[in-house]
């Protein structure tokens, strides 16, 4: 007995060792990309042409971010890509729960036919084309609701949340029905506080989709500088930075205090790069909770 306790004892010595082994590689794997981006965004951007910068910047510097900083329109941008965010992630988890809630109803007699329907739209599209001419045709172009309503329903969301909703007892319902409840006070007060894990996983899905999104500004509302976004005009300047910006023959030669001041395209890439990854950073702390009861929905069926 004790010789199969010392055994035991070893064995699982060397399976947490081999363990955590594996998860400092993956640690390692994961964060130094990251890490990477951060340092060279800090690096003085004429040194970061030579290379070799790692995890720590080699001449420290804020000045890629400061020249990201005195281009127009970010400030601009910046608060329409927050209220695009705010807006849609709470339009779009209250509209597809609702549709979840209807499709997840036993007695809703057109449920096959219409979750089939909806599966259906993930795999077929009209296109960019008639997408646009529908946008256009809806008079949303050079609109804030451009951001807003095209996107409002996701099958793929819906499809999520309704497989949570499964898993609910339909029996909850009917005893709800009992006492009086209509179909509204059930999703309020019973539906939606059970259904927090997979809300908060589909609101951070939308709110980086949203984020993240700048081809539907350079579509609809590339003409309309008030309704710019953070992330069109990031592109724009990495875009301008790429293509050397308008450089007369002088700046093609640049002495040595113009060459203190000129940003490489790299830099100004891993400077953007970190402007767009922060804010979302920042936000995923607060729904880690919820988001990983959420990627969990369908473990456990009754």
């Amino acid at each position: 007995m004790a010789t199969n306790s010392a055994l035991k004892t070893k064995n699982d010595r060397i399976f947490d060792a081999l363990n955590y082994s594996f998860l400092t590689i993956v640690m390692v794997v994961t964060l130094y990309p990251f890490l990477n981006v951060l340092a060279i965004s800090l690096n003085e951007s004429t040194d970061t042409v030579r290379g070799g910068i790692y995890i720590w910047p080699r001449e420290f510097t804020f000045s890629n971010y400061l020249e990201i900083a005195k281009y127009e329109n970010l400030v601009t941008g910046f608060i329409n890509s927050v209220l695009r965010t705010v807006i849609g992630t709470v339009l779009g988890v209250f509209v597809q729960a609702m549709v979840a809630y209807t499709l997840s109803r036993a007695d809703f007699q057109g449920r096959k036919f219409v979750s089939t329907f909806i599966v259906l739209t993930m795999y077929f599209s009209g296109g960019l084309i008639p997408g646009y001419m529908l946008i256009r045709d809806l008079g949303m172009m050079n609109s804030f609701w451009v951001y807003i309503l095209p996107g409002l329903v996701s099958a793929f969301n819906i499809i999520i949340i309704r497989s949570f909703m499964d898993g609910i007892p339909f029996s909850l319902q009917e005893s709800a029905k009992m006492d009086g409840a209509n179909d509204f006070t059930i999703f309020y007060r019973i539906i939606l506080p059970l259904c927090k894990p997979v809300l908060a996983t589909i609101a951070l899905f939308i709110a980086v989709g949203q984020w993240n999104s700048w081809f539907d500004t350079y579509l609809y509302n590339s003409m309309n500088e008030s309704l710019t976004t953070l992330q069109y005009e990031l592109m724009k300047i990495l875009d301008n930075t790429s293509m050397g910006g308008n450089m007369d023959a002088n700046q093609m030669r640049p002495n040595a205090e113009q060459q203190s001041k000129m940003v490489s395209p790299e830099s100004i890439k891993m400077a953007i790069t970190m402007v767009t990854v922060v804010p979302i950073m920042l936000v995923y702390p607060f729904v880690q909770r919820f988001f990983i009861q959420g990627m969990t929905l369908g473990a456990v069926k009754q």
